[in-house]
């Protein structure tokens, strides 16, 4: 039987309600969500492919205790200290019991898999990211799951022995032979029917339609949040309902709904691998990564390579503008990349400043951006010739005797050469970089809570926006090109920005000069300036 169609009424019920839902704090028409709540979602998230990161046993795969072994590095909990990166949260890629390296073709959501620790090993995780702040969201795939997983068995065993009452026997998305397929989808030929699996053979689609599938998602969900996981990360959200994004976003409204009754402040972002105008409207139930941020042609690269930030900044108040029309709630979570894509490093060379550039463009921004682990020391990795994702997930480059080795698969020889060692020696490293461009995310509350107004300057490519935040104010400013640039405040706003709080740039290069209302910026650098009262 294919999926079938929900009633057109309950998705538009659905809508409404979303509309009217939580809202921004800081909006003076919107006052349903506490300040500290907004506060809590809007942090730095760190992308962690498990089996690259750390390995704590000897077999080179990294592993649960690999991480717990690097807290420090991720955040020590103390902000002050400079010694650690300064995230947020973290989100691991699927951990459960799978026969792949990847772990994206679960066997069983409720088992940790042995290569990567145990429930004992998930529940001390947890417990080290709360005791830091730090919050621990897990990569949960419900489109589809392995073919070995006992669901799929079951309803292949429905399907032989033809019980048509089973409970399994419509669990996953099937057609008889003779139906048409829709477009769009991939249906495989399986036993005496056609199974659709739109990413591969291997990995089976879910019918969601079918209340038994809906009861057993958010039973997992619920489970995950009981022991104490801040949320997920949900892989290919659009897929539930392929081409029919109006059952996707009720479905994702209902799950929500489900893991809130759990736990009200859940954290969770979903893959809507598409452009913004096909992203967004999901907004209305669940945050959405923004991917028009990533990969080599994405806005924050194509301005870190000496584009014109006013663009930037116009695109994004634009953005933040169709999200609160959608959702006054929803949160801007912008990236450059992820384990599904070409390392940044390989289009964005740090020479130059172009990849530290690119973490203030879009580090310093509101909303909750992620990161991808290796970014912060500039680790490279594409698809390459072999046309594996393999290569993108290289091990982490620690420096020391962690025996973390590349997935199966990989080939990729072009490496940087640095490791987090050698970058932590380097005042002026990349890592260094990053771990400073937290800190004055975390010393100006504004940047990442506030009111996001872009500002207007003509004829110049450098750009910069307002944030404003329980009644105080910053000004955050960048000149991504190679030549120092100027510009005058008072045309652009009323607020007066009268200290220099941070500045960010390459060594050489970096400096910023506020003499009145004109600013100055040093080439691939970027500026925090507030207004302070007494002056």
């Amino acid at each position: 039987m294919t999926k079938r169609i929900l009633p057109a009424l309950i998705t538009a019920l659905v809508l409404m309600v979303c509309m009217e839902t939580a809202g921004r704090a800081d909006d003076p028409e919107i006052r349903s969500m506490d300040p500290a709540a907004w506060a809590d979602q809007n942090r730095v998230f760190y992308e962690i492919f498990v089996g690259s990161f750390s390995d704590s046993n000897g077999d080179g795969i990294g592993d649960l205790r690999g991480i717990l072994r690097r807290m420090d590095y991720l955040n020590d909990g103390d902000a002050a200290s400079g010694d650690s990166l300064g995230i947020g949260g973290i989100w691991l890629t699927p951990i459960f019991s799978s026969p792949s390296y990847h772990k994206y073709d679960v066997t069983d959501y409720e088992t940790v898999d042995p290569v990567f620790g145990t429930e004992a090993d998930l529940r001390e995780l947890i417990r080290a990211c709360h005791d830091r702040d730090v919050k621990l969201i897990l990569d949960l795939p419900l489109n589809h799951t392995g073919r070995e997983h006992a669901w799929f068995q079951n309803f292949l065993n429905a399907h032989r022995s033809g019980d048509t009452g089973s409970r399994w026997y419509d669990f996953y998305s099937w057609l008889k032979p003779t139906d048409a397929i829709p477009s769009g989808r991939r249906f495989i030929p399986m036993e005496d029917m056609l199974v659709e699996a739109n990413f591969s053979d291997e990995m089976p689609e879910l019918n969601f339609d079918h209340p038994a599938v809906r009861e057993e998602v958010l039973r997992i969900g619920k489970l995950y949040l009981e022991m104490g996981v801040d949320g997920f990360r949900f892989d290919a959200a659009k897929y539930l309902y392929l081409g029919e994004p109006e059952k996707n976003i009720a479905f994702w409204k209902w799950y929500m709904d489900g893991l809130r009754e759990i736990r009200p402040d859940v954290y969770a972002v979903a893959e809507v691998w598409d452009g913004d105008s096909t992203a967004t409207p999901y907004a209305s139930s669940v945050n959405c990564f923004r991917f028009s941020t990533s990969q080599a042609e994405g806005l924050i690269a194509k301005t870190a390579k000496g584009g014109n930030v006013n663009q930037l900044t116009q695109n994004t108040e634009e953005y933040w503008h169709t999200l609160r029309e959608i959702n006054p709630g929803a949160i801007h979570i912008p990236f450059l990349s992820n384990h599904d894509m070409d390392r940044a490093a390989g289009y964005l060379p740090n020479k130059g400043g172009k990849m530290a550039m690119a973490a203030n463009l879009y580090l310093l921004t509101p909303g909750s951006p992620f990161l991808y682990y290796g970014e912060e020391i500039g680790l490279r990795g594409s698809r390459g010739s072999a046309m594996t994702d393999a290569n993108r997930r290289l091990h982490m480059p620690w420096g020391d005797d962690d025996p973390v080795s590349d997935p199966e698969g990989s080939d990729y020889s072009s490496q940087t050469g640095e490791t987090v060692r050698s970058q932590l020696e380097k005042p002026g490293s990349l890592l260094r970089h990053y771990q400073r461009v937290l800190r004055v995310r975390k010393e100006n509350p504004e940047i990442a809570s506030g009111t996001y107004t872009a500002l207007r300057f003509e004829d110049t490519k450098m750009g910069g926006f307002l944030c404003t935040w329980q009644g105080k104010t910053v000004g955050v400013f960048h000149n991504s090109t190679g030549s120092p640039l100027t510009v005058d405040l008072k045309g652009a706003t009323e607020i007066r920005l009268n200290t220099v709080a941070a500045v960010l740039g390459t060594a050489d290069e970096g400096f910023a000069e506020l003499s009145g209302t004109e600013l100055t910026l040093g080439s691939m650098t970027s500026a925090v300036l507030r207004a302070e009262e007494g002056d």
